[in-house]
């Protein structure tokens, strides 16, 4: 499994358009094929960075979004409107079992 973690900070005159954009990405993203989890929030620390957490299920999955038309638009049109670049982050992962009651419950 591979867990990416993504953040933008609008500018105060573009932070509903970047909240607009992500939402439909996640939402579009989510129908994928591979797509285990594709999700948006807003920073509590600091109103206009937006945080963006993602599960996919192989290197594949994530490869075939990256070349997602819709994808790099919004990857595009969001760092245009952003205050710095977005930053991304991508992890190689499994569930751990050990002190994760989440992980029993779902083997059980």
């Amino acid at each position: 499994m591979l867990i990416v973690t993504g953040s933008v900070e609008a500018r105060p005159d573009t932070i509903d358009r970047i909240l607009e954009l992500g939402l439909a990405h996640v939402q579009r993203s989510r129908l994928e094929p591979g797509c285990i989890l594709h999700s948006v929030h807003r920073d509590l620390e600091n109103e206009l960075r937006i945080v963006f957490v993602e599960q996919w299920e192989d290197a594949k999955a994530l490869e075939d979004h990256f070349h997602v038309p819709a994808s790099g638009e919004f990857v595009r049109e969001a760092a245009g409107l952003a205050l710095r670049p977005p930053e991304m982050s991508i992890f190689e992962a499994e569930v751990a079992s050990i002190g994760n009651p989440a992980a029993e419950k779902r083997r059980s």
